[in-house]
């Protein structure tokens, strides 16, 4: 099954482009934000909050340019995908938070689930070949 031709191909280069951009976009913001994502991440009992909240943004900003630009899409979806196994329950503990706080835990950590399952889902199309992309990688 490729996907690299008509009305599929031009989809999923929007799909890539949206989610994969929106990803590098939150994790500029790691870099932008740091001190106050350090302080977060420290509330939260992270360790080394500040290289953690750093390290992050670089998965981010590698796992959603590496969508975009078909560029070791394995390698930057499975990032991605780690990346929101470990952080969504450690970050959005919404059933250990004040009841003030619930709401929103839980908001970002469904919707922190729902991008682990579309980062899994460019992983298992990370081995057929893309259209509008460098190619680099495919099929690891």
């Amino acid at each position: 099954m490729a996907i690299d031709a008509g009305l599929g191909a031009i989809g999923f280069l929007v799909a890539r482009i949206l989610f994969g951009g929106l990803l590098a976009f939150q994790g500029l913001n790691h870099f932008q934000n740091a001190d106050a994502m350090s302080g977060y991440a420290q509330s939260k009992g992270v360790p080394a909050a500040r290289a953690s909240v750093l390290l992050s943004g670089g998965i981010l900003i590698f796992g959603g340019l590496g969508i975009v630009l078909g560029v070791f899409p394995a390698i930057a979806a499975g990032a991605v995908a780690v990346f929101l196994l470990v952080t969504t329950p450690m970050m959005h503990d919404f059933w250990a938070v004040p009841d003030g706080q619930q709401q929103a835990e839980m908001t970002n950590f469904i919707k922190n689930v729902e991008l682990l399952g579309a980062s899994l889902v460019f992983l298992v199309l990370s081995s057929e070949s893309w259209a509008y992309a460098l190619g680099v990688g495919l099929g690891l």
